[in-house]
């Protein structure tokens, strides 16, 4: 097993703008379980992306109710700098819910020589789902962090974890808790090489 990190959409503006919404204050709880995440991929030299929201001002996706935000070439669009980066880590601009949509990330995941992509971020129901199912759709396994992800509303954070817990999907896509992972990537020794 060689997996990578993938952080889905924790940027700027979600926390700057709207710092009080549930999303923003959930997803900063989990931060330092998700520091720890980063820490130990860091650590076992294994890569660490961050799939991030990129909307072009004017953008399809905002004609619904989802107001514009994180346009590309603006701050809001960064990775929170609360997040533990380094400078070899990857960044995965998107246009739309998953990391693998008419972006790099199949290819740079195959240069790495990955097998296994490690989910964390927001929101749970739809752009960290999207991503775990396109990467099962590339033919990588999935794992979800559900102590490392959040929703707009609780309730839906655990609803679409709970129905993906128990599917003939598994092991491919397991949802799981970050203590879990560690214990598995301290399982597989060979899993940076």
């Amino acid at each position: 097993m060689k997996p990578a990190l993938i952080v889905v959409d924790l940027l700027r503006d979600t926390f700057e703008k709207h710092p009080d919404s549930p999303v923003a204050k959930a997803a900063g709880a989990f931060l330092p379980t998700l520091n720890s995440v980063i820490d130990r991929f860091h650590e076992e030299g294994l890569p660490v992306i961050f799939a991030c929201d990129s909307f072009l001002r004017d953008d399809f996706i905002f004609e619904g109710r989802m107001a514009p935000h994180s346009l590309r070439a603006t701050r809001g669009a960064e990775v929170m700098p609360e997040l533990h980066r380094e400078p070899d880590d990857h960044v995965v601009p998107k246009r739309r819910f998953s990391g693998f949509f008419k972006t790099d990330l199949d290819q740079t995941l195959r240069t790495l020589g990955v097998d296994t992509v490690v989910l964390a971020g927001i929101a749970t129901p739809i752009c960290v789902t999207a991503t775990a199912l396109d990467a099962l759709s590339h033919d990588f396994r999935a794992f979800v962090l559900e102590d490392c992800c959040a929703a707009h509303r609780p309730e839906d954070h655990r609803a679409v974890l709970d129905a993906y817990r128990k599917t003939p999907l598994y092991p491919l896509f397991q949802v799981m808790s970050s203590r879990q992972l560690l214990e598995l990537i301290s399982s597989h020794p060979h899993a940076a090489t």
